[in-house]
């Protein structure tokens, strides 16, 4: 008999860790992948924000996605990279697995805006000729990040927690 097929009662937790393990691993490898081409303002990067800063200066937000605006590439690459940071770090530091959900929270705010700004204005979801390949990936990270919210109800609980602590009122 091998091992999955026992009836062993952790198989389904160590299980479940893995996966969300290795969703957290494809979600920063995805994020960290990028951060070569945002913070070397790449080709594709200069077209891609510049596309999305002159829509947005059509609706009277010029500069948003500007190297100096509010959601420059740079910005977007800190944010992905703290996302990464939190998510590697719940991996290989168990004591801190609580951090995950917000590694995942920031990797979906992220990815929401991506796939939004792919569907709802001119960048398209074919981007330069690229069959869609940035659109998609921006999905499946979607979709692991919600993964990980939905999935990891005790990592989320324990953050949860550990805010109240923090920020909730001191009973004094």
């Amino acid at each position: 008999m091998t091992k999955l097929a026992t009836t062993d009662s952790t198989a389904g937790p160590r299980l479940v860790d893995w996966a969300a393990h290795g969703v957290s691993l494809f979600i920063s490898a995805v994020f960290l992948d990028s951060l070569r081409f945002k913070f070397a303002n790449a080709p594709k990067t200069q077209l891609i924000f510049g596309e999305l800063d002159r829509w947005a200066a059509g609706r009277g937000a010029p500069g948003l996605f500007a190297p100096t605006g509010l959601f420059s590439q740079y910005v977007i690459g800190v944010a992905e990279l703290v996302a990464s940071i939190l998510l590697i770090a719940a991996i290989f530091i168990p004591r801190l697995r609580f951090l995950r959900p917000l590694g995942a929270l920031l990797g979906l705010a992220v990815m929401s805006g991506a796939v939004g700004f792919h569907l709802f204005t001119p960048l398209g979801i074919n981007v330069d000729g690229d069959g869609g390949a940035l659109f998609y990936t921006a999905c499946a990270t979607w979709l692991g990040a919600f993964g990980l919210l939905v999935l990891r109800g005790s990592e989320r609980r324990d953050l949860m927690r550990r805010l109240g602590l923090l920020f909730g009122p001191s009973g004094r």
